[in-house]
């Protein structure tokens, strides 16, 4: 992370007033196309009891990423839980685990 000069985002976790709270999931950015957000996609397992196996599962995530994260297509990284942003908006960008 850089320093507070550099982050103007006022729904930045770390520089702004946004709270994060709740669930932390980890996931792969798979988009970047949007201003100031990326579509992250989630991998989980479900148990499937009649069969007694576990089956693979992925979910797409949109999630806020602020001025002081730099991200690429592919990244690994760590999003939080926090108040709806917008209409389809309810994470944001907290760590960069891998590049």
């Amino acid at each position: 992370m850089s320093e507070k000069a550099d982050c103007n985002d006022s729904k930045c976790p770390f520089h702004g007033g946004l709270k994060v709270r709740g669930r932390i999931l980890e996931g792969r950015v798979s988009s970047l196309k949007q201003q100031k957000s990326a579509v992250i996609e989630v991998d989980y397992i479900v148990d499937m009891k009649k069969f007694q196996r576990f089956e693979k599962r992925r979910r797409k995530i949109h999630a806020h990423v602020p001025d002081c994260i730099k991200l690429k297509v592919g990244s690994l990284v760590e999003i939080s839980s926090c108040r709806r942003l917008s209409k389809t908006i309810s994470f944001v960008v907290t760590k960069v685990l891998k590049v």
